[in-house]
């Protein structure tokens, strides 16, 4: 490669050889400064969020983190470094509520922030694929502070292998001591004998279900799955049960409970969300 002398190209691109050499010894402005650190925190950020955070919760996590920006620069930016989120938006909804076990009446009637924990529990039943086959996740929301408190995943629909260890589960995690409404949609999961005769067994638990074709009833358990499967499930291409199994426990206890901002929280994780209302309510 032929290189040419300074004197030469300082005359082509007629700037004077003093400016040149002024420019080659220049300092980085503070603005590029800024700039560069600000690029490594949002790129940090990014990446902590599991690539799924767009500019306004990068923006909160840096706010958490003392450094002043404002969510229109950390866009410019991100859109600038090609930081986009992974999220696609599609989601199915499936319930097989084809059954002639009873139903009970929606008691729960859309009442999504109750105020407290352990007063509204909400529950469903979702489908992941793998390879070898599909998986069943059934979870247990506490709408107190939206967190998954019960959990389970099987390779069958079978109420002993879904509804009813994700319900003992919440259980554990959370004894019931006070009057607590149990809500899900009319799958027969819910509704058969066998699960049914499990809740009847603490005197403390009200059933609901959501009114029949109407899944806005039971919207906060169809709103985590519409999440879980954007933000975690379509991103994978499972090979194996075992391999989902792994990430959707990952997704669940490591990333949703403890980390992720959530919206209806004023953007706190469902776990810092719960702490501050126990203070709240211990205060009170």
């Amino acid at each position: 490669m032929k290189i040419f002398p300074v004197e030469k190209m300082c005359s082509v691109f007629k700037v004077s050889r003093g400016g040149f050499y002024a420019w080659m010894k220049a300092l980085p402005s503070n603005r590029r400064i800024e700039n560069q650190m600000l690029d490594l925190e949002i790129l940090e950020a990014f990446v902590n969020s599991k690539k799924i955070y767009g500019s306004p919760r990068i923006t909160r996590e840096l706010h958490k983190k003392n450094i002043n920006v404002s969510r229109p620069r950390v866009a410019r930016m991100m859109k600038k470094a090609n930081l986009r989120s992974v999220v696609k938006k599609k989601f199915k909804i499936t319930t097989d509520s084809s059954h002639k076990f009873p139903v009970p009446e929606n008691k729960l009637d859309r009442d999504f922030k109750p105020g407290i924990l352990g007063a509204s529990w909400v529950s469903d039943i979702t489908y992941i694929k793998t390879r070898q086959g599909w998986l069943y996740l059934t979870t247990v929301i506490d709408l107190g502070d939206r967190k998954i408190i019960g959990w389970a995943l099987s390779a069958t629909m079978k109420a002993i292998d879904t509804v009813i260890p994700a319900f003992k589960m919440a259980q554990k995690t959370r004894p019931i001591t006070q009057q607590i409404i149990f809500h899900s949609d009319r799958g027969v999961q819910y509704a058969c004998n066998e699960f049914r005769c499990l809740l009847e067994k603490n005197p403390f638990i009200i059933r609901s279900m959501s009114r029949k074709g109407n899944c806005w009833d039971n919207a906060v358990a169809e709103s985590f799955f519409k999440t879980l499967k954007a933000e975690c499930v379509y991103q994978h291409k499972f090979t194996d049960k075992e391999q989902a199994a792994l990430v959707v426990f990952e997704y669940i206890e490591t990333w949703y409970n403890r980390k992720r901002q959530h919206s209806a929280l004023g953007y706190l994780s469902p776990e810092e969300f719960g702490k501050n209302l126990n203070k709240e309510n211990i205060a009170a």
